[in-house]
């Protein structure tokens, strides 16, 4: 199961609240959560004009809160099909009544919908942001696996909803990005953080949550691996200069050379494999790092001339 699937599943478990049926945009009844979410699931749908409604989704779950919402809010139920070879359910409504009483409810008329627009008059309030969001997200949005990437997109076929879908953002102190692809407009979010809150602010904090610990996990796995390809490269210069020290060692006579050069000929031959703190830390008295760098350099020097 897809992490987008979880947080439409997580989504669609909460509790749809009993509203009265919606008569005008006038009456308080008009600015409850539940028109704002239906009113989010039809601009980002599918198919939303005065011929039909159609949503097309392959989440059960998902087709269950919808046909809900739509029964709740305005007192319709759904031509339900399903196509055999891809198992998604196509949730159609082509009776004028019904569509007649979901635009009545918004206050559209026919021609109002040649480009869609954000009635704000349903959207009075964050609760009721919070709710167009969800249903925006439900219809159509996706976010990828957080192990994976960060990217979280609304698409829908509306170029003003896109617009003001953002406007609406960013009245929430949210900054999203916004482009067009293959004839539909998307808005998205590519840092972790940013989608973290969106899902809070949608309702999917638990969801939000699970994007938090995989951001955790893969910086802690990215940290160790940078550690280790350090500590890897470092190793690897250690017995590169070892091997070229050792060398340069061979082709010298240690007889011939002053005391302090021979013991330290002496003790690299005896321990190719320590670095050069652990190889300081052998000499009587023991000798610093960078002593014992100029007295290799100087057999490297002698190695040359011989």
């Amino acid at each position: 199961m897809s992490y987008s699937r979880d947080v439409k599943n997580e989504l669609c478990a909460r509790r749809i609240t009993s509203a009265p049926r919606f008569e005008s945009l006038l009456g308080r009844s008009a600015r409850s959560d539940i028109l704002a979410e239906c009113y989010g699931i039809l601009l980002y749908c599918n198919t939303f004009s005065t011929r039909e409604i159609r949503i097309i989704t392959e989440n059960e779950r998902l087709a269950e809160r919808v046909t809900a919402l739509f029964s709740e809010c305005f007192g319709v139920d759904f031509d339900s099909t399903r196509a055999p070879e891809s198992g998604k359910r196509s949730l159609l409504i082509m009776d004028k009544r019904k569509l007649n009483a979901i635009f009545d409810a918004f206050e559209l008329m026919p021609q109002d919908t040649i480009s869609h627009h954000i009635n704000l008059g349903v959207l009075e309030d964050e609760t009721s942001h919070s709710a167009f969001l969800r249903g925006a997200f439900l219809a159509g949005g996706s976010v990828t696996d957080p192990a994976k990437s960060y990217h979280l997109e609304l698409v829908t076929p509306h170029r003003s909803v896109s617009r003001e879908t953002v406007s609406l953002l960013q009245e929430q102190n949210f900054s999203p990005k916004h482009l067009e692809r293959s004839g539909n407009y998307i808005v998205y979010f590519k840092q972790s953080s940013a989608i973290e809150d969106f899902l809070t602010f949608i309702g999917a904090s638990g969801s939000a949550m699970e994007l938090m610990s995989a951001k955790i996990e893969k910086d802690m796995r990215n940290s160790v691996n940078r550690r280790v390809n350090c500590d890897t490269a470092n190793v690897s210069k250690t017995v590169d200069a070892a091997a070229a020290q050792l060398e340069a060692i061979a082709r010298l006579d240690l007889s011939t050379l002053p005391e302090k050069l021979c013991e330290t000929a002496r003790l690299r031959l005896e321990n190719p494999e320590l670095s050069l703190t652990e190889l300081a830390e052998l000499f009587e008295p023991p000798v610093t790092k960078s002593g014992l760098n100029h007295r290799l350099r100087k057999l490297k020097e002698l190695s040359e001339n011989t």
